[in-house]
């Protein structure tokens, strides 16, 4: 089990470019669809985690899916699937970068990778969109936080801290009126 754990997150490791936004699709198709190791409502519940957590969304997701399944030696071998990759692609790039930085063919693949990636994040805001059964009132926080973002340049540390504290606050208003 271990072993395949590794294999499948090494392999969204290595073959998702645009980071970890761009996994998770990819991580729900392998661990909740295909591998059926998690169910699809508690996958979204891994990414909130994930995105609330210190750390790039996808490890902190792999850490959880190998903890979930296998414990402390699961968690640390989906989060080496996960990062092997990328520190395998990023010492070969460092080795080699300075002798191509220059080249047009390169120039080119890179910016024909891009729209990809653009592809891969909105297929996850997508996914997560559904799933996630927003109604008015989630939507309209959702926006608020966006134009906090870009118009305000709020950090979404503090946003992600005042969710979870109104989410608090809220709930327990909610218990109290019952």
């Amino acid at each position: 089990m271990l072993w395949s754990m590794f294999i499948t997150f090494f392999k969204i490791g290595a073959f998702t470019f645009g980071g970890g936004y761009a996994m998770i699709p990819i991580i729900q198709e392998e661990v909740v669809e295909k591998k059926k190791w998690i169910e699809e409502d508690e996958f979204m519940d891994t990414i909130a985690l994930a995105q609330a957590s210190p750390g790039p969304v996808a490890v902190n997701t792999s850490v959880y899916c190998g903890h979930r399944l296998r414990g402390y030696p699961g968690a640390i071998v989906c989060m080496l699937g996960t990062v092997l990759p990328s520190f395998i692609t990023i010492i070969l790039i460092a080795m080699f970068f300075y002798e191509f930085r220059d080249n047009a063919i390169i120039d080119k693949v890179f910016m024909g990778v891009r729209p990809a990636v653009v592809a891969l994040i909105l297929s996850a805001v997508y996914k997560m969109w559904k799933k996630s059964q927003f109604g008015y009132d989630k939507l309209i926080v959702a926006i608020m936080a966006i134009v906090l973002i870009i118009a305000f340049d709020i950090s979404p540390i503090w946003l992600v801290l005042a969710g979870g504290l109104g989410s608090i606050l809220i709930n327990k208003i909610r218990r109290g009126n019952k």
